[in-house]
């Protein structure tokens, strides 16, 4: 009989698309697949476009922020670490593997308590808070980013890199270049909020936009709550999230405006794409993706740039250089060694 392995992660696509990069690695093993996430979270939207299992339970959501939810939301990982141990007794499965985010800690901790192996993943270079709180209960650690290990206890880290879906690296230009509506006689330039969008890195791109779209074709990947209404720029292609397809948009983009989410510099990474990364401030976030950003502009990858310095005018004359500068950038990230993150990852959730 084969055995069964559960996934988790969710809140952001970041928690959920490298699960996607593995599942294909396991059901190569022969091993079953189910997943737990929440009701309403990105988790869900992403993972009905599969055929794997998927089991809802509620989480909470640990806030370094006054907020009257904090007040109820110990009462949801209460129910949700119920709930979880009921689904792992039912499906009993041989290993748990978890991308983060906070329906993951349940799920964990739930695992933990029946003496579930559990394989963690931390894709920042720096653990975030629901891997902090799980990494006592797991049994490997695997990250992304090699200087990561320092924050992991001895024995348990593992240098993994970040699984990337092997699809992202199979697009199609000319179809790219349909979904988009572009004629391909301009550069295209890729922009990508992260999965819930980036408002104040849109609301500057929109006041250079017709500036823009004299040089470059762009295609604004802005979040589905950030859309722009009314008459768009020529040239000027706008989604709220791209799934299928998007491998085909990168396929046809010459250079990235990003955040620096590690998930989306890891694909940026792997598809050696010239990118100008603007990390989410401090005030907006852990500072996880500063510090991404800088391991990334340290080696060579990527240029970035601040949001407290950005401009207008910094963020054209940004684009504009990345631009020039497009090919050393290539040709950089060419010369590193791939790793399959993907595969590295799937064979130790096999071995637990």
């Amino acid at each position: 009989m084969s055995k069964t392995v559960v996934l988790t992660g969710g809140g952001t696509a970041g928690h959920v698309t490298p699960n996607l990069a593995i599942i294909p690695k396991l059901k190569e093993m022969g091993l079953n697949i189910e997943y737990i996430g929440t009701k309403n979270g990105m988790e869900r939207e992403i993972m009905s476009g599969t055929d794997i299992p998927y089991h809802i339970i509620c989480a909470g959501k640990f806030r370094r922020y006054f907020s009257i939810r904090n007040l109820t939301d110990p009462v949801k990982i209460i129910a949700g670490l119920t709930k979880a141990k009921r689904i792992l007794k039912r499906i009993k499965p041989a290993a748990v593997f978890s991308k983060g985010g906070f329906v993951s800690v349940p799920v964990v901790l739930a695992a933990h308590s029946l003496n579930i192996p559990v394989i963690l993943h931390e894709s920042d270079y720096t653990p975030g808070l629901a891997n902090r709180i799980c990494i006592p209960r797991a049994d490997k650690v695997c990250v992304a980013f090699l200087p990561t290990l320092q924050y992991i206890p001895d024995g348990k880290g593992v240098y993994t890199g970040l699984p990337i879906r092997s699809e992202l690296l199979k697009g199609d230009r000319q179809k790219g270049l349909e979904i988009c509506g572009f004629s391909g006689e301009k550069p295209v330039l890729l922009i990508m909020g992260g999965s819930l969008g980036a408002k104040a890195l849109n609301d500057t791109l929109d006041g250079v936009m017709a500036e823009l779209v004299l040089k470059y074709d762009v295609a604004h990947i802005r979040g589905k709550k950030n859309l722009r209404c009314g008459t768009l720029p020529d040239g000027y292609r706008q989604f709220g999230y791209v799934g299928e397809g998007l491998a085909d948009i990168y396929a046809a983009s010459d250079i990235m405006l990003s955040r620096a989410g590690a998930t989306a510099v890891f694909e940026i990474l792997a598809l050696a794409m010239p990118a100008l990364l603007v990390p989410l401030p401090k005030s907006s976030s852990r500072g996880d993706q500063l510090l991404n950003a800088e391991y990334f502009k340290q080696k060579g990858y990527s240029h970035v740039l601040y949001q407290e310095q950005m401009t207008k005018k910094s963020l054209v004359d940004g684009i504009d250089t990345l631009y020039q500068q497009k090919n050393a950038l290539n040709d950089k990230m060419k010369s590193e060694s791939a790793t399959d993150a993907a595969d590295k990852v799937a064979r130790i959730i096999a071995d637990a």
